[in-house]
């Protein structure tokens, strides 16, 4: 994901002038940089501090040295590099194509064919760096990237020789927890095997969506990595031997890359035979966005707004384009940094009562957008922009009631009357538009991909799921699901499975219905007991985590929140319960994911609550004996919960066990109708008559917007806070103070 350059960043390195940031770390940031013959390439460099460590320049030294080693077929040609520099710089070939856990979040989880071949290429580049005695030590799914002509490894910033500790304390584990060696979790020395052992986890995820050893605190990683079975559910059944023996505990009993190679592929068929249809877009995608993308730099927290580019353009992906064509634009994968996601949806009635889209859709759903005239100038001290809101017409069937405005990439998407309005994040400006989606209920974003069901066949009497390019608005079919379904809503797409909410034919009594994105199949049918799901207040939020779909609803009574559990697996509802008191939202679709951890789901209500996914009981309960007696729904970061309490502020609660951590008071009363949310800085909260911000260190309340709103969205890159109300959706610098 291509990200605006900071206000400080330099302008050049050597020969190349710097055009994005792909991403930043602990050690340095990553840039898409160009040179003036117009070679494209990503430019690593290490922050200035720990440039001025002599052993973390030798470390740079060795990782540009491991990268020529493995090559351009395996990994990302090194094009130029100059560790003396007094900030080390290392630039490599742009590789077109996703890491694999964007693929797998894109895609789902991978077909068995797809996993061999995979496999069998990542064999093949780690016998290419054992045989000159390099290990790579840090093999993970954000470590390779899946080209079209097959995946390459990358950072080797822990990579060393073998045998090699000079680097490396006795002792010390390093590298990444979820698809590290017993070995290299114990301190010892990381040897070919251990590369073997962290091969097998990657393609556990590949094929399952989930790692071998779970998620958590590195300390549980570490303690499963060495003693627990590894979980290979959702592994096809035929190359569950083959990766167990690979995730052996001792390292003389994990098989060598090259036998492991051979009983993974036969090296038939190009790589790209082997891919589905969804990651192939995606990788041609790519390979047009770094010459579409327009280069901007954010502005200085003191100084006026730079504009920003426009960048509408035909990204060039059709339906029936070939593979070979659809690979023709690309030639490799990108050294990108995943967005933070925003993975959630609500919906509403559908005022026709038809079909999704309508009779009256465009036949083309990306139409060219009309003259900006709706952004006005920053009137007041923080606002960035602020745009009309286009309001369907009167009796219009299946308009967008609402706005939501949703951050994903490098614009804000919202629901309108016109249908999905894709603006600039940093200027308001628009960007795209998708005519054919008249209803928010029928679109869902994760912060990465946004998916929208959309009408089709010869009577318009079929769903089809589609994807859509946040930066030029294109729409790409996914799945046609046959399934008759009558009045719909896309809750969510995750794991390769869409789940939706379908009114029967017969009117009044709805279903969960799961679907598998490649394939079009229902996997299951459940159900929705409760509240008429059809009511025009219905808003649902969801989340999805520790193998359960969670549900969240006003409660049948009207009072109180619904939260449901289902198995993903199977669709039975696991458990339902009521939470008194409990606000669902303002009239705008509340932008907020359900917070959810592997453990537990946290909700509001008259105390702020910790529910365990297993049973739905209550794990911890905050609140009591407190005059407030009302909590928002509540955000979760870093271990810490944080929620809006009535008539008084913000608190910040441990969420292992529901511990107060700080609390502080707001100059206004905060709305806990509105969900708070929070970055590595502020926790922003609604109030009666403004936005205001809570600093995460002093537990005082910063700056105040005079501005309310009925929800709240975040953009940590560019960076904005959205507001919006039944007029208007107002961004706001978070860099003014």
């Amino acid at each position: 994901m291509l990200q605006p350059l900071a206000h400080d960043d330099p302008d050049r390195f050597g020969p190349y002038r710097l055009l994005a940031r792909l991403g930043s770390g602990g050690m340095g940031t990553v840039y898409l940089a160009r040179s003036a013959g117009g070679r494209t390439v990503a430019l690593k460099t290490m922050h200035a501090g720990i440039a001025s460590d002599p052993a973390s320049r030798t470390r740079f030294q060795l990782e540009t040295d491991a990268a020529r080693v493995i090559g351009g077929h395996h990994g990302a040609t090194v094009v130029d590099a100059d560790p003396l520099a007094e900030t080390p710089w290392l630039a490599t070939e742009y590789v077109l194509g996703p890491p694999l856990d964007d693929a797998v979040a894109l895609a789902g989880p991978l077909p068995e064919a797809s996993v061999r071949a995979l496999g069998a290429a990542l064999s093949g580049a780690l016998a290419q760096l054992h045989g000159s005695d390099v290990v790579h030590r840090d093999l993970k799914p954000s470590n390779v990237m899946v080209t079209g002509y097959g995946p390459k490894i990358i950072d080797f910033g822990i990579a060393r020789a073998a045998g090699d500790d000079r680097l490396t304390r006795t002792g010390s584990a390093a590298g990444t927890p979820a698809f590290m060696s017993p070995e290299q979790a114990t301190g010892l020395e990381h040897t070919p095997a251990g590369d073997v052992f962290a091969l097998a986890g990657v393609l556990v995820f590949a094929a399952s969506g989930h790692g071998p050893f779970g998620t958590g605190q590195a300390a549980d990683l570490i303690y499963r990595v060495r003693y627990a079975e590894p979980d290979l559910t959702g592994v096809p059944e035929a190359l569950v031997p083959i990766l167990a023996r690979c995730l052996a505990k001792a390292p003389e009993d994990r098989p060598g890359t090259t036998r492991l190679a051979a009983e993974l592929h036969d090296g038939r068929g190009d790589f790209a035979d082997h891919l589905p249809d969804t990651l192939l877009a995606e990788i041609a995608r790519r390979g047009t966005e770094v010459w579409q993308y327009a280069p901007y730099r954010l502005p200085a927290p003191a100084h006026a707004q730079e504009p920003l580019a426009d960048t509408v353009a035909d990204s060039g992906l059709r339906t029936g384009m070939s593979r070979r064509r659809l690979l023709s634009v690309s030639g490799g994968s990108a050294l990108a940094a995943a967005a933070g996601g925003v993975g959630a949806w609500a919906w509403l009635r559908d005022p026709g009562g038809g079909t999704a889209g309508g009779a009256g859709s465009s036949a083309d759903p990306t139409a060219p957008v009309q003259p900006d005239t709706g952004t006005t100038a920053p009137p007041v001290k923080g606002q960035a922009w602020r745009k009309n809101a286009l309001p369907p017409k009167n009796g219009e069937a299946g308009a967008a009631a609402t706005l939501a405005p949703l951050p994903v990439g490098d614009v804000v998407m919202m629901a309108t009357g016109e249908g999905l309005l894709g603006l600039a994040a940093l200027n308001g400006e628009r960007r795209w538009l998708v005519k054919d989606v008249r209803e928010s209920r029928h679109v869902h974003t994760d912060g990465k991909m946004i998916h929208i069901l959309l009408p089709g066949g010869p009577y318009r009497d079929r769903l089809l799921l589609h994807t859509v390019d946040p930066l030029g608005g294109r729409t790409s079919p996914v799945a046609t699901f046959t399934t008759p379904m009558r009045r719909t809503a896309l809750l969510r797409v995750a794991d390769g499975t869409a789940y939706i909410a379908a009114e029967h034919r017969g009117g009044f009594l709805w279903s969960l219905r799961a679907f598998d994105v490649r394939t079009a199949k229902e996997k299951w049918s459940s159900p929705l007991r409760g509240r008429d799901v059809g009511s025009s207040d219905d808003v649902i939020v969801t989340a999805v985590a520790g193998g359960r779909l969670i549900l969240r609803r006003p409660a049948e009574n009207g009072s109180g929140l619904d939260v449901s559990a289902f198995d993903v697996r199977t669709g039975r509802q696991v458990w339902r319960i009521t939470v008194p008191g409990g606000k669902h939202g303002g009239s705008a679709l509340a932008p907020n994911s359900l917070a959810a951890d592997d453990k537990h789901v946290y909700v509001g209500g008259q105390r702020l609550q910790a529910l365990r996914l297993a049973d739905g009981k209550a794990a911890w309960a905050f609140g009591a004996g407190r005059p407030a007696g009302a909590y928002g729904t509540p955000a979760l970061r870093d271990g810490v919960v944080y929620a809006a309490e009535q008539d008084k502020g913000v608190v910040a609660v441990a969420a292992t066990d529901g511990k107060l951590r700080w609390e502080a008071e707001t100059k206004d009363r905060p709305d806990p109708a509105v969900p708070v949310v929070v970055n590595d800085r502020f926790v922003y909260v609604v109030a009666d008559s403004s936005v205001c911000s809570v600093d995460l260190e002093t537990h005082r309340q910063g700056w105040s917007f005079a501005r309310g709103s009925q929800s709240l969205s975040l953009h940590e890159r560019v960076p904005r806070l959205f507001l919006t109300d039944d007029a208007e959706v107002i961004a706001v610098n978070l860099l003014f103070t």
